[in-house]
């Protein structure tokens, strides 16, 4: 019986509509064209095909999606003006054919992706039969191969812009990070990849000590103080750049990589397309279980005070001890 996804325990946006969530799914092992297919079987839409590099389904029920391969490179066609630089010319034919063994040969190590418009969360299970189709269909996850750092992203709209809000989600998420990590097994080669280094411990704990309180440009400056980059397993520069533009244009960071959104950029997550027994809802519901922490204020500042109370040589123990507990929980 497939995995229930969990209620948010915030489930309507600041305007009081429910809450959506951006999913990006990576992998290997299918061609963009089933990909694509697959998503139009489940929410209608038409294939568009860009390149041999992008496809897009538009027109679907719940907006429009894309897949790709996700290598800026080869979507811009960047090589082609490497290549007038060496003098070498391509008429159309060339560049056709460029273009096609370029895709089959970097699908095997760049991943494929699909990335979905915000949808309802009471949607995701729909999208998890596409994740189900693909996997059928001979998808390959993170644990293939030592050269699969994949992920599967979630972009979950916020309820509140208040700082307050959002400073206890983020408290919840630095508290349940590491047993995160151990419940969902988080792969060594994702581990050891650049795009979801862990948050600097300095930062983790002046964020959960009680006396920090900050109002909404204070609490920007706190994260930018230590986290300019974007490859944290919970990327908060999207949303604090749809509060705040003009900060986060100020602050150095990948200002072309940051793209305004009203929701937290969870990053954190495997994506173990090809196991049968994984689906969308473990690592959401994973999430949830951060909201929930969010929203019990007497255990958010328990854990948070027995945190700070550890040594730092004990905090691997104590995430152990949580993570046995939180497997009980999703």
């Amino acid at each position: 019986m497939p995995e229930r996804f969990h209620d948010l325990p915030w489930p309507d946006n600041p305007e009081g509509s429910p809450r959506k969530v951006g999913v990006e799914i990576e992998m290997a092992g299918v061609s963009l064209e089933r990909m694509a297919e697959a998503i139009r079987a489940e929410f209608g839409g038409q294939v568009h095909c860009d390149s041999p590099f992008v496809a897009r389904v538009c027109d679907t029920d719940q907006g429009d999606f894309q897949v790709e391969l996700d290598a800026r490179v080869l979507k811009d066609r960047a090589y082609r003006s490497h290549l007038r630089r060496l003098g070498i010319e391509l008429d159309d034919t060339d560049e056709a054919a460029l273009d096609r063994w370029l895709a089959d040969a970097a699908g095997r190590l760049v991943p494929h992706e699909i990335v979905a418009p915000p949808i309802p969360a009471s949607a995701l299970p729909r999208l998890d039969r596409v994740r189900a189709t693909l996997q059928e269909a001979g998808a390959l996850g993170t644990e293939r191969s030592l050269l699969y750092a994949f992920g599967l992203q979630l972009n979950i709209e916020v309820h509140s812009t208040d700082a307050a809000w959002i400073l206890d989600v983020l408290r919840a998420f630095l508290l349940l990070y590491e047993m995160l990590t151990n419940a969902g097994e988080i792969d060594l080669a994702r581990r050891l990849s650049p795009y979801i280094r862990a948050f600097p411990g300095t930062f983790v704990r002046e964020t959960l000590n009680p006396d920090f309180q900050a109002d909404r440009g204070e609490l920007i400056d706190h994260y930018l103080a230590h986290n300019t980059t974007r490859n944290r397993p919970l990327d908060m520069l999207p949303l604090f750049a749809e509060l705040d533009q003009e900060r986060i244009d100020a602050a150095p960071v990948e200002h072309e990589l940051v793209k305004a959104r009203p929701a937290f950029h969870y990053r954190l997550p495997n994506c173990e397309i090809d196991d049968p027994k994984w689906s969308l809802a473990h690592p959401f519901n994973g999430w949830v279980e951060v909201e929930r922490l969010a929203a019990d204020r007497e255990r958010l500042q328990r854990m948070s005070r027995e945190y700070l109370e550890r040594p730092t040589q004990a905090l691997g123990r104590w995430a152990d001890d949580w993570a046995r507990k939180l497997r009980g929980w999703f």
